[in-house]
């Protein structure tokens, strides 16, 4: 994460001192860099170059309307994943062109929206939904184009919550039954087939589970091209994993040699679906330390951010790096802590049994490594107002969502 950095002992994002924004906006506070984005983002454009593309970033990882619109002034497209993402990528201004629609349940309604919105491209999860969505398409005069989510039954070797491409998952058809599902699909007057889709789940470190996969896409493209069915566009989803701690995932340029000798054979445009290795290290949450507490048996650092705006470390166990804000910090002593929030349950927490320099009360903590799936998976849970968001460019900030205020979290209730 190079573009948090210490700077005059102080942690800073880009040339932004992060105790001077903690004086200003408070914590807690996800942070966010510009750069950092768009960095990422121009290394799938360059390592996807050779090939016709779009970088369709996947909303759910971080869907502020600041981070999307910095990302569609760049070029990037949108993967959506509901009606909600749909209408914050228009209003971003990523052009629905370059909006391609996941998910497998989505609703009539909101397949009337992206059908008058006039997107990219459907991915279709089954055969139910191709007969909705052909229905819906016929009651508005228009065609709809998809793509089927193909389940290649492939290992992603990763969390079991984010494997999403083996045949125990809910998403996808499965490989056996895509060409039947593709062959009716090709009948359904109200659709029109132009691609094929997979996503075979999150925070991959290894390149062997993409060749694999794409390898039984390629062959189904040739099966369906032999049965007339015309696969113009290769969607490949996402995926691609940052490095939380000790992982040493693939670079861009890396994800992109497995995949393009394949995609450049078969002559289609390829779609890309990043969100974490785009968001995720360009982002910390930052807190301050509200309490020390010794329990005997454990040492705790209760701090004002909770579950309710960074739920992963309850959720999935995962493991965020913790920096003191001061770099003096680090050269005292160190300590076994768990690193706690205010909420009322014992899954309340950050870090458990971790090795951090020692934090007085008033100390600012970093969690890092918090841009993707961090604001995004934040909650009121105990009536909690949700953090301020603010994306640095430079020198200066922007504060890009407000912290709410108790009259937020009302609004919309009624007292009979």
């Amino acid at each position: 994460m190079e573009h948090f950095a210490y700077r005059n002992f102080e942690l800073c994002c880009e040339r932004v001192s992060l105790p001077a924004l903690a004086a200003d906006v408070g914590t807690p506070a996800y942070v966010y860099s510009k750069a950092a984005l768009l960095e990422s983002l121009l290394a799938y454009e360059r390592a996807f170059a050779g090939v016709p593309h779009v970088v369709c970033y996947a909303v759910k990882a971080n869907s502020n309307l600041g981070v999307l619109g910095t990302l569609a002034k760049a070029g990037a497209g949108a993967d959506i994943a509901s009606g909600g993402e749909l209408y914050r990528a228009l209003r971003a201004g990523i052009p629905p062109k370059k909006i391609l629609f996941a998910g497998p349940g989505k609703t009539r309604e909101e397949m009337r929206d992206a059908l008058k919105a006039d997107i990219l491209m459907f991915n279709v999860e089954s055969a139910g939904e191709l007969r909705v969505l052909d229905a819906v398409a016929r009651e508005m005069g228009v065609r709809a184009p998809v793509a089927l989510r193909v389940n290649p039954d492939v290992d992603p070797q990763t969390h079991p919550y984010i494997a999403t491409g083996l045949k125990s998952a809910k998403f996808g058809v499965p490989l056996a039954e895509a060409v039947a599902t593709y062959e009716e699909a090709a009948r359904l007057s109200g659709l029109e087939v132009v691609g094929v889709q997979m996503h075979i789940g999150s925070q991959l470190t290894r390149t062997a589970p993409w060749a694999d996969a794409v390898a039984r896409l390629a062959a189904l493209v040739r099966t369906l091209r032999e049965r007339t069915i015309d696969i113009r566009v290769v969607d490949v989803g996402g995926g691609l994993g940052i490095r939380y701690r000790e992982e040493t995932p693939p670079t861009h340029a890396e994800y992109a040699t497995v995949l393009l000798p394949v995609l450049r054979e078969l002559g289609v445009t390829v779609l890309v679906e990043p969100g974490r290795s785009i968001a995720g290290n360009a982002g910390v949450l930052l807190t301050r330390v509200l309490y020390r507490k010794d329990a005997g048996a454990k040492r705790f650092v209760i701090v004002d951010a909770a579950m309710n705006d960074l739920i992963r470390p309850a959720l999935y166990d995962a493991w965020h790096e913790i920096r003191p804000v001061d770099e003096a910090r680090l050269g005292g002593p160190v300590e076994t802590v768990d690193v706690v929030g205010p909420v009322c349950e014992s899954g309340d927490f950050l870090a458990k049994d971790r090795r951090l320099a020692a934090a007085e009360e008033g100390d600012l903590l970093a969690v890092m490594s918090a841009g993707a799936y961090g604001f995004a998976m934040s909650s009121n849970y105990n009536t909690r107002p949700r953090a301020v968001e603010v994306l640095v460019d430079g020198s200066g900030y922007t504060i890009v969502r407000r912290r709410e205020t108790y009259e937020d979290l009302v609004a919309g209730e009624t007292i009979l």
